[in-house]
């Protein structure tokens, strides 16, 4: 097996979006991803997570860089100005590139 580049997109948000993000990123080519419970501190103060919808999930996918720019750009323009949201990626190596 050999190691190929993908893109590894990382969306740190509100819980309580979570079931329409996953739909929404479905739909914009990506053929799975990772969602975590998230705790922390920022802009927008303190998320303790005590409760399943006044919490944070951290969601990762691994893609192609084409289906990462479109998920970005999607997000921020529909979700930054309304919700607590930061993304972030980076390239990295992958076996089972087919996978994603």
């Amino acid at each position: 097996m050999s190691n190929e580049i993908r893109t590894l997109v990382t969306i740190i948000t509100e819980a309580s979006i979570e079931k329409t993000l996953a739909r929404e990123i479905e739909g914009l080519g990506a053929k799975g991803y990772t969602i975590s419970d998230a705790r922390g501190k920022g802009a927008r103060g303190s998320r303790s997570a005590e409760w399943d919808y006044d919490g944070n999930i951290r969601i990762e996918v691994v893609c192609s860089r084409e289906v990462g720019d479109k998920l970005e750009a999607h997000l921020q323009g529909k979700y930054f100005d309304n919700f607590a949201m930061i993304i972030y990626s980076h390239d990295v190596n992958v076996l089972r590139s087919v996978k994603f």
